[in-house]
């Protein structure tokens, strides 16, 4: 069946020579492009060495034509148009065209381009924008006056960030006369409308007013400015870049001009609206195979009525294609993001606890699946089928139970595993360590107490903090008090163990200078219950600060600490978490001392990788020790320098722990953010010691896992602790063909210890459709789904593969996507045209965001270790997270409704939608920033800073939002605590004002535009993505 996506083909309809946002690091994949997974066999594209092009002198329009970069010229003849015989100019080097066609000279694709007048007619027929904007047309003005209508000139202006045209006057003689075209001075630009005249059967559209042509049955949305053709873009420049990304603001010289309405291009702001609009405040019930829930950021209501709850597991796609063919052909992946431990809101129903006593779970004899809806009864109740491996089983005798006229069993609504895609059962002894009841588990608390963090009046906030903090521990439904004990230590060089025995009068320290042995001093007293010790654990509290109040010793151990905490826990039989607040290097004579290997100049180079990759040795075993006892680490980092997060930061990003990261830490402006953060840590829902399982229907299975997870083998999933953020992607690939009747089923096990001790199974079913029709899998793609699996898949990938080749994959493998929907799935339509499909329109501004995200732009400008913390941060996350991370909500202050409770609609995040005398909130779920235009209404200024204007803020960001008494400040307030509470992390709020130099910090965040440190804005990211597309197609 033939089904129209969204279709965009603005003047970015041609092949463009280079692209703005990638000029040598893009494009071309390299010799062997691993298309699709990482790691896949080569397919046969040839990549062509880089060798531009010298134009001849000039040309009849009386400008040189511009150098086409042989990087990108790709014969592309589009309606039927005939090259026409020109004498090729002399190439600089070898050209070999992409995807191995002949190389092209400059003119073969100008030659047969026509009049401006009959371009700007092929191009605007070419936008066919459907489903999309449906405001009225405005009639597009020429640039050069905007009252009469006029011409179009014959040259078009050059594009913003160009110099201006050479000057008019010289000839061209040999050629005959090839139609005008703009040329960029020295940078080379793609030559202007390589449309060539439609050939027969070309459908060509009246023209309307000034020789626009009029779109039969859909109005073009928005004004188009007379620059009709597309953003142009400027091909690699001589040298200018190394590392292929452009550099920042000093390109932006040249006039303004007005290009394609930014409004004609699929917006994320009006996809997220429309789906709020048409699901918001509705009920999800999940008793239908394959349906595709609301979007992460609609607001519904889940009813469980026989699939897991959208907050659990979501899905790239909810129709598998029926084979391994066609999965390899669509490109899409095909995986589930699945968080275990999600929140669930108060208004829905908690899970459900299914006790089945001595005997356990009821599992399948063959697979091992638990009991669930997706079993079918037979034989009178006697007998079930699994729905995953089919085998046929008996039922035990104390789960008899006979069946209804439609073979259904009498008590399916009475039990929960029977009836709901989600629940949990209690486990046996056989599911324990050893055959016996875990205890419950501790939380020890490791501070370090060097120089820097006694100085900085950190230690004295934790401690200040913990007293308070302690009673907050989280507990049982139901329970008084929390069964957690609680122990303590410090450190710098040497550790400190502290004896907190609540028949103790004062607390009692424990030095341990050998670091190369650790050993835990000792075992009666060291853990604590802190209800029985509170009074000796306030008092140790209330020492530490002055203990070490006189300390220079700055040098600090890591991996001691961490082996300490793994023994404590050893010794009392528990699992449990440690928290660590560290703040430097660990350059101190020790087992995993580190050193400076922070070398920018690898930035862009083969070795880049080796800046991710975690030192292995001590760090690996550790990793091993702490999830074997179930021991989680949870690193708090306050540095002031480079200290290799990437080493750091392994042991917590495989044990199931947080990393969070306080750089240049002071107590006024990080304190109150640090605190927010270690209290939710300490108390969000948990289970330790856990070991997840996914097994699969036949025909496909789980291939690979991405997450805060360690994998000893291919299918279990270890985590010493597993919280409510906590996600992990997980990729299916088939083995044979599905069944288009019973669809592909999943189910998700996990087995984890309580807080209370308690060893449980908590279940997650998930039933998709599967189809032999690729159209059906695009219709059901999740977009947010699919850029959580290509983050973290990239984010692996970066650890064993070149940066380059990284970004490569990614807009080859976006490229290879959406051109299969348009070739098996779309209507026929002119290739000049961007089809989309509906799902996944908003897709190419996800994917840009993720290519200009700071783990992947490598720019020499970004610190290695904010690089590193980015991406073991986005290696946890699940598909909230990352769609607000890549696409953050701007949201409009100045005019909003102070009287409302909601919040204001966000505006598309780009730099255009600002405006000079508003105010804007920013979030992207790591970081806030309230910017203020220059030309702030003072009262607004008053209302919310109490000073009278926006000149009586001091510049450098360290400015706060006071709590006044009027109604605009209760209200930002109440916005923005409304948006801390969906967060993880505490975001601090950071205020910018505009052309201030904090405003920098801000502007990267606006992922439409360019990217300041290297990336192509959104348009610009469409139109290459588009040229990909009609590569493949061609």
């Amino acid at each position: 069946m033939s089904q129209q996506g969204y279709v965009a083909a603005p003047p970015y309809s041609q092949a463009q020579a280079g692209m703005g946002g990638y000029s040598a690091g893009f494009g071309n994949p390299p010799p062997q492009s691993h298309y699709g997974a990482y790691g896949s066999p080569p397919q046969g594209y040839s990549a062509p060495p880089t060798g531009v092009l010298k134009p001849p002198a000039s040309s009849s329009s009386g400008m040189p034509p511009p150098p086409v970069s042989s990087q990108y010229g790709a014969n592309i003849q589009q309606n039927g148009a005939h090259p026409h015989s020109f004498p090729p100019p002399v190439a600089s080097a070898p050209s070999m065209s992409p995807y191995g066609q002949p190389p092209q000279s400059a003119f073969y694709s100008m030659a047969q381009a026509p009049p401006p007048t009959q371009q700007l007619t092929n191009q605007m027929s070419a936008m066919n924008i459907g489903g999309y904007g449906q405001r009225p047309m405005q009639v597009p003005q020429s640039p050069s006056s905007s009252a009469a209508p006029q011409q179009y000139h014959t040259s078009p202006p050059p594009a913003m960030g160009h110099p201006p045209l050479s000057p008019p006057g010289q000839q061209l003689s040999s050629f005959g006369s090839p139609p005008p075209m703009a040329t960029m001075g020295s940078v080379a630009a793609p030559p202007m409308g390589m449309s060539g005249p439609p050939g027969p059967g070309v459908h060509q559209p009246p023209l309307g007013p000034q020789g626009y042509p009029q779109q039969p049955g859909s109005p073009i949305s928005g004004p188009y400015g007379a620059q009709m053709a597309g953003p142009q873009m400027a091909g690699p420049q001589s040298g200018a870049f190394p590392g292929g990304f452009p550099g920042g603001p000093a390109q932006m010289a040249g006039p303004p001009q007005k290009k394609l309405d930014p409004d004609s291009i699929p917006s994320t702001t009006h996809v997220i609206e429309d789906d709020q609009a048409k699901r918001g405040g509705q009920v999800y019930v999940t008793n239908i195979r394959g349906q595709v829930p609301p979007l992460v950021t609609t607001d519904f209501t889940v009813q469980d009525q026989g699939n897991a709850s959208p907050r659990f597991m979501r899905c790239t796609t909810y129709s598998f294609p029926s084979t391994a063919d066609l999965a390899k052909q669509c490109k899409v992946p095909l995986a589930a993001i699945i968080k275990p431990f999600a929140t669930v809101p108060k208004n829905e129903t908690p899970l459900y606890i299914v006790n089945h006593g001595e005997t356990g779970p009821i599992r399948c004899n063959r697979c091992k699946a638990y009991m669930c809806p997706y079993m079918q009864f037979m034989d009178g109740g006697r007998r079930y089928q699994c729905g995953f491996c089919s085998c046929v089983n008996e039922v035990p005798v104390q789960y008899f139970q006979h069946l209804d006229h439609m073979g259904r069993r009498m008590d399916l609504y009475e039990r929960p595993e029977l009836s709901l895609g989600s629940y949990e059962f209690i486990a046996t002894l056989d599911y324990c360590k050893n055959n016996k009841p875990p205890n419950p588990p501790a939380y020890i608390f490791m501070i370090d107490v060097s120089y820097n963090n006694i100085k900085s009046g950190l230690v004295k906030l934790i401690c200040e903090e913990l007293k308070t903090l302690l009673d907050r521990l989280p507990q049982e439904e139901g329970a008084e008090t929390s069964p957690i004990k609680v122990g303590f230590v410090t450190y710098n060089k040497i550790l400190h163990f502290y004896n907190v025995k609540s028949a103790l009068a004062q607390p009692q320290m424990m030095v341990v200078s050998d670091v190369a042995e650790m050993f835990v001093p000792l075992l009666d007293g060291f853990l604590v219950n802190f209800q029985e010790s509170r009074a000796v654990v306030n008092n140790l509290l209330d020492q530490i600060p002055d203990m070490f109040a006189d300390t220079n010793e700055s040098e600090t151990v890591f991996a001691p600490v961490i082996q300490a905490g793994v023994e404590a826990l050893k010794a009392a039989e528990c699992s449990g978490k440690l928290f660590i607040f560290h703040s430097s290097i660990p350059t101190a004579e020790a087992p995993g001392k580190l050193k400076n290997r922070d070398d920018r100049k690898l930035v862009g180079t083969e070795k880049e990788k080796t800046l991710f990759q975690p030192l292995r040795g001590v760090y690996e075993q550790l990793t091993k020790d702490c999830v074997a006892q179930g021991c989680c680490v949870d690193l708090f980092l306050f540095p002031n320098q480079y200290v290799d997060i990437a080493t750091v930061g392994d042991v917590p990003s495989h044990t199931g722990g947080s990393i969070y990261k306080y750089s240049n830490f002071q107590v006024e402006v990080n304190g109150q953010q640090f605190v927010s953060d270690l209290r939710r840590d300490v108390e969000k829902s948990i289970g330790f010691d856990a070991i997840m399982r996914v097994r699969t229907g036949t025909g496909f299975r789980a291939t690979d896992f991405f997450g805060a997870v360690y994998m000893n083998n291919t299918t279990d999933v270890e985590m010493a602790a597993v919280d409510c953020d906590k996600a992990v992607t997980v990729e299916f690939k088939h083995d044979d063909t599905l069944s288009e009747e019973s669809g592909a089923v999943m189910q998700c096990a996990l087995l984890y210890t309580t807080i209370g001790g308690q060893r449980r199974l908590r279940i997650h079913n998930l039933s998709l459709n599967c189809s032999s029709q690729l159209s059906e899998l695009y219709k059901s793609c999740e977009t947010d789904a699919l850029i959580n699996f290509f983050a973290k898949s990239a984010y692996r990938a970066m650890l064993n593969q070149p940066l380059k080749t990284v970004r490569e994959i990614l807009v080859n493998q976006t490229a290879h996507m959406l051109a299969c929907y348009r070739k098996h799935c779309a209507s026929p339509s002119a290739a000049s045209q961007l089809i989309l499909p509906d799902a996944m329109k908003v897709f190419p501004v996800y994917m840009n965001s993720l290519l200009k995200t700071p783990t992947l732009v490598g720019s020499t400008e970004l610190s290695t270790d904010d690089r590193a913390f980015h991406r073991l941060l986005v290696n946890a996350m699940g598909v909230e997270e990352t769609q607000v991370l890549l696409y953050p909500r701007l949201i409009p202050l100045h005019t909003m409704d102070v009287s409302s409770d909601a919040i204001p609609a966000p505006v598309r995040c780009s730099e255009e939608r600002l405006s000079e005398s508003g105010i804007f909130l920013l979030e992207n779920g790591l970081s806030m920033f309230l910017w203020l235009g220059q030309a702030c209404p003072p009262d607004l200024i008053q209302n919310l800073f109490n000073v009278p204007s926006l000149g009586h803020l001091s510049s450098e960001g360290q400015m706060s939002l006071p709590v006044l008494d009027n109604a605009h400040s209760r209200k930002i307030h109440s916005i923005i605590s409304s948006i801390s509470q969906q967060r993880a992390t505490s975001m601090k709020l950071l205020i910018v004002k505009q052309k201030d130099r904090s405003e920098m910090l801000f502007r990267q965040h606006l992922v439409e535009d360019k990217g300041l440190h290297g990336g192509a804005s959104y348009m610009d990211f469409l139109c290459y993505v588009h040229r990909e597309i009609r590569q493949l197609l061609t």
